[in-house]
C-alpha cells in the first residue's frame, strides 16, 4: 500500500507521515475487506525513498496497532525510487486471519 485515493492518484507529496497515515488507511480498508484488523499483521515491509524522514516518524506505525502490542516483525529498504514521483513510503503487510482460542 501507498499513499494513493481511491482513483490511485498519489497523495501528501512531500509529507513522510501524511503518507504513511494514508498507506495504513488503505491497509485497514483491504484488512476490514477481507474481514481481518491489524491485529491481524504478522509482518511489514517498508520500502522508502526517504530512510530519515521514516525514522521521524516510524514512532506513529506502533499507535496504529493494539494497545500493549508491539508491531509486526519487519524490514525496512531504502530504494531510489517507487513508483510515482512524490511517493515516498510503500508498505507490504502479511497478514494472518487467527481462528478462535482453543
Amino acid at each position: 500500500q501507498t499513499s494513493v485515493d481511491a482513483e490511485g492518484n498519489p497523495v501528501h507529496a512531500g509529507d513522510m507521515a501524511a503518507q504513511l497515515r494514508q498507506a495504513f488507511d488503505n491497509l485497514e480498508t483491504v484488512l476490514k475487506g477481507a474481514g481481518m484488523t491489524l491485529a491481524d499483521v504478522v509482518r511489514l515491509n517498508y520500502a522508502t525513498t526517504d530512510i530519515a524522514a521514516y525514522l521521524r516518524v516510524a514512532g506513529d506505525v506502533a499507535k496504529r496497532f493494539p494497545a500493549g502490542a508491539p508491531p509486526p516483525a519487519g524490514t525496512l529498504l531504502g530504494v531510489a525510487a517507487l513508483f510515482h514521483p512524490d511517493i515516498l513510503i510503500e508498505i507490504e503487510a502479511t497478514a494472518c486471519a487467527r481462528g478462535p482460542a482453543p
